[in-house]
């Protein structure tokens, strides 16, 4: 079972090793609370509504973050993502009880969801409900407790069927280090447990919980930045679910970005102190190319080799780096602008495409940022870009910029394993990308 050495009913004081303005990029913070509800994918018309007006409702009634998943194949659920900052601030039913915005829309969304359970027959007993959800494996132990004492006291208090199911019944959605929690009984029942659990899992946040949104978007849960198994937020098509297991499956990714020369000094700081720490700190190769520098710009590359199961030490660079080597461009309002450049073989650049520009209008949807794509023929192209090179540009406010950043590298990283997968022919293209052949990187 997962590891249960965890500090009951006492918040982290863990802080992830990212700088504080890398907490914007990932959108979850170390000490914030986080939830992952499965919703049927029948239901999830209950949370969304109509052009999405239930979600943002229920976004406004709770000043929480409310994400849902696309579907996943071959699975029956989407993953609610629901998360906001651990302050108690909101107000819970009809009590004076305060609790936090996360836990206040995860109660809202839990009741839309039953509320759309087809009602009993007039001669069976109450209708049972059953709720589940994802819950990190350095998580669970606060909700199971010391020789199972905490699940049981709960399980007797509420009269809740409680079980952590094994990894056999966790569902594609899941990332393969989450457990399965579920809850099952009459609607009371449920509800009172699910509020003891929550409380649990807010008073003990996962020590990993800053990835979830930069992984699970890109999903199994993450199909895009820390893993395999397709999860919320499913970002990467036909690969999500893809685990590779012949050979190591280590694959070298890499990144370019264009950076104006007044940047390089912070870039690398002085005496090469904050480059260093880049480094160290996200374990890629970062090289400045200052002799490849052509008039106002100069290249910089990420690179290192990788897992696709892993997270990724060239997304972590990247997200480090993109505040320093973006142009800056303040407004009379003084909100700061960040135009953010990155060279990407024309080979992979339709992974970022997709069919009929599918795949960039749903990353500017997603972001809000300003996505282009330069090529050969756009005087705009820097002079250090290759002949077979294309500039993406990201244009926005900084946690903007940020977000579509992380959205760009993301589908970049799965591109490139998937390029190298020798047998995709069982996977249906449907987000739309360019397969290139070969084991081409980008580089």
């Amino acid at each position: 079972m997962a590891d249960q050495n965890i500090d009951y009913g006492k918040r982290y004081s863990h802080q992830p090793d990212y700088p504080a303005e890398a907490k914007e990029s990932h959108g979850i913070g170390p000490q914030d609370t986080v939830y992952r509800y499965l919703c049927p994918s029948r239901k999830i018309g209950s949370i969304i509504g109509r052009g999405g007006e239930i979600v943002k409702q229920l976004r406004a009634e709770t000043n929480a973050k409310i994400r849902i998943s696309e579907n996943v194949p071959g699975c029956e659920e989407r993953v609610v993502i629901i998360y906001s900052s651990s302050e108690q601030t909101n107000s819970c039913g009809d009590t004076d009880d305060l609790v936090s915005p996360a836990q206040d829309a995860l109660f809202k969304v839990h009741d839309r969801v039953i509320a759309e359970e087809a009602p009993g027959d007039e001669f069976d007993d109450v209708q049972q409900v059953v709720v589940r959800m994802l819950v990190p494996s350095d998580q669970i132990g606060c909700v199971i407790g010391k020789g199972g004492q905490v699940v049981q006291t709960i399980r007797n208090e509420t009269h809740a069927q409680i079980r952590i199911l094994s990894s056999d019944y966790l569902p594609n959605c899941a990332l393969s280090s989450d457990e399965l929690l579920q809850i099952s009984g009459d609607p009371t029942v449920v509800r009172n447990a699910l509020y003891q659990l929550a409380s649990r899992l807010h008073d003990n946040p996962s020590r990993s919980q800053h990835l979830l949104l930069s992984s699970s978007s890109l999903h199994r849960a993450s199909g895009g930045y820390m893993g395999p198994n397709p999860g919320p937020f499913s970002l990467m098509g036909p690969y999500a679910g893809y685990r590779n297991d012949s050979g190591d499956g280590v694959r070298e990714f890499s990144l370019r970005f264009v950076c104006p020369a007044e940047n390089i000094g912070a870039v690398i700081g002085k005496g090469g102190a904050i480059i260093k720490q880049i480094r160290q700190e996200s374990g890629a190769f970062v090289t400045v190319h200052s002799s490849a520098a052509e008039g106002d710009d100069c290249l910089i590359t990420v690179s290192a080799k990788e897992l696709f199961e892993d997270a990724s030490p060239t997304i972590d660079a990247a997200m480090r780096l993109q505040p320093r080597c973006s142009e800056k461009f303040e407004k009379d309002s003084g909100v700061l602008i960040l135009t953010t450049r990155l060279l990407v073989p024309s080979s992979r650049i339709g992974c970022l495409i997709g069919k009929g520009g599918s795949i960039i209008s749903e990353m500017r949807n997603l972001t809000r940022a300003n996505i282009r794509i330069l090529n050969i023929e756009n005087e705009n192209l820097p002079k250090v870009a290759s002949e077979d090179e294309q500039m993406v540009q990201i244009t926005g406010e900084i946690n903007v910029a940020s977000n579509a950043l992380l959205q760009v590298t993301t589908r970049l990283r799965a591109n490139v394993f998937e390029m190298d997968m020798p047998d995709m022919s069982r996977h249906d293209n449907r987000d739309g990308n360019f397969r290139g052949s070969g084991s081409h990187v980008v580089s």
